[in-house]
């Protein structure tokens, strides 16, 4: 098959290795630096300690790809940040107005509207990659952990996506499909606000931030609100590939205190260890915005039509909003729990 993968980078870039390495045509939008490098050297894929090279097509844009009116793809997998996806729609439409199906790999709840509004749902798979995957060089993707795999669900219940889990899967994924993809999405946002944006804002390492009782209690309550709009909404806890979000959510609505704080501390250990999460990356990078809009604020902004109180939710939003913008210093915050409290409880009242 012809496939497009716009927005190449870690997580395209693992989903289209592989998929060039099964075979298929695939082509990468990506970044002049990258298209360098991939053409020069290939796009090398590191897993279990065994390396594969694969040598995709490159691009730089959109428009370049689309150049000639013959090119056409069967599949189109979006692999950019979520607070990047508007952009890359608008340049979609531009050049390719009538796409082919089109696989999303965004992070986050919700983020799936703008391609419902456009594009309509037959055409659209919502996935959800749970494979720790990263970038060290432009050319490279180092696979953290191979005990994960893709989680995908078709935007039309009643559509389905059989021929692309099968395409998947026969590119060594490890893939699981699912019937509701609200349930998916926010079963994989409530394994993924674990240790993010309170590890982002302390400026610490997760297994740091779970030493302070306080940020566990913290937690605990930012997971227990997530869980009582997941309820409110009637979105099941779905377990994804290599994932247990249902262990999480008993462990966090029944276990007693003695007996959570191990488990979730284990979780944290298991998924995240000592390396920062992806808020902390995006605020290090000084990007000027944050995912955290598409996981805790999507939560508090379900949780507010609900009528249903998210003060912790809505407080790591505001906060980590705000350092990303430089509109607060995050020295303020750097190892301090205590400031962070003090924010929580502003919203509180």
């Amino acid at each position: 098959m012809k496939i497009l993968v716009y927005g190449a980078g870690a997580v395209g870039g693992y989903v289209g290795g592989r998929l060039a390495e099964a075979g298929h045509q695939v082509t990468m939008i990506v970044r002049d630096v990258t298209a360098e490098s991939i053409d020069a050297k290939g796009l090398i894929i590191q897993e279990n300690g065994q390396s594969a090279r694969v040598q995709p097509t490159t691009t730089t844009s959109v428009a370049q790809t689309f150049m000639s009116p013959d090119v056409r793809f069967d599949l189109i997998i979006l692999g950019m940040k979520a607070y990047d996806l508007k952009t890359a729609i608008d340049h979609l439409v531009a050049f390719c107005p009538d796409p082919p199906p089109i696989l999303t790999l965004q992070n986050g709840i919700g983020v799936e509207r703008p391609l419902l509004d456009q594009f309509g749902p037959d055409r659209l798979i919502i996935g959800a990659l749970t494979t720790p995957v990263s970038k060290p060089m432009s050319n490279q993707i180092v696979v953290e952990r191979s005990d994960r795999g893709l989680g995908i669900a078709p935007a039309n219940r009643s559509q389905s996506i059989t021929q692309w889990a099968d395409l998947l899967q026969k590119s060594g994924l490890t893939v699981a499909v699912y019937q509701d993809y609200q349930s998916m999405k926010w079963s994989k946002a409530l394994l993924n606000i674990v240790a993010n944006a309170t590890s982002a804002i302390l400026n610490r390492p997760p297994g740091v931030v779970y030493k302070s009782e306080a940020m566990f209690d913290l937690e605990v309550r930012m997971l227990r609100e997530t869980l009582a709009v997941m309820a409110a909404l009637k979105y099941q806890v779905v377990d994804l590939p290599g994932s247990s979000a249902k262990r999480l959510a008993f462990g966090v609505q029944k276990a007693p205190r003695l007996v959570l704080k191990p488990i979730l501390t284990g979780i944290v250990a298991k998924g995240r260890g000592d390396k920062m999460p992806s808020f902390q990356i995006d605020l290090t990078a000084g990007k000027g915005q944050s995912e955290v809009v598409f996981h805790n604020g999507a939560i508090a902004k379900a949780g507010l039509a609900l009528n249903i109180p998210t003060p912790v939710n809505t407080a790591l939003t505001d906060v980590l909003v705000r350092l990303a913008r430089h509109e607060l210093d995050w020295r303020d915050f750097d190892g301090k729990p205590g400031r962070l409290m003090a924010e929580v409880a502003r919203f509180e009242k």
